[in-house]
């Protein structure tokens, strides 16, 4: 099975979200990061496809947008499910104060920018 089998037979966003329109963790933005849980317990055999394919997907960092992009779902349907996967411990996140140049980098750039104008 592949990310896009699913798509063969649209459901309403309701269906996939049971019903749910707001995910359990409500701080879960656009830009949130997402991977797989490492060790975590296995999805159970009533997970839907859709939980299935964010979960592969977040084998490496995706953020929500990226992920909902890529399962052609809207954001807020990704949100409920990325909630849930992460109430049940298979998924995590990750911030992107990790990723933030530092200053000096900073001040590099705006330099090379001031001399090309």
């Amino acid at each position: 099975m592949t990310e896009g089998d699913y798509r063969d037979q649209p459901l309403r966003p309701y269906v996939l979200t049971s019903g749910r329109a707001q995910p359990s963790r409500n701080w879960i933005g656009v830009d949130t990061l997402l991977v797989a849980a490492p060790g975590a317990d296995p999805l159970p055999v009533t997970a839907s496809r859709q939980e299935i394919a964010l979960l592969r997907l977040c084998g490496g960092l995706l953020s929500v947008a990226e992920a909902a992009a890529h399962l052609a779902l809207p954001v807020s349907v990704v949100k409920v499910l990325a909630s849930d996967l992460m109430d049940s411990g298979r998924l995590q996140t990750r911030s992107r104060a990790a990723e933030r140049p530092d200053a000096a980098l900073l001040e590099e750039v705006l330099s090379g920018l001031r001399d090309l104008g």
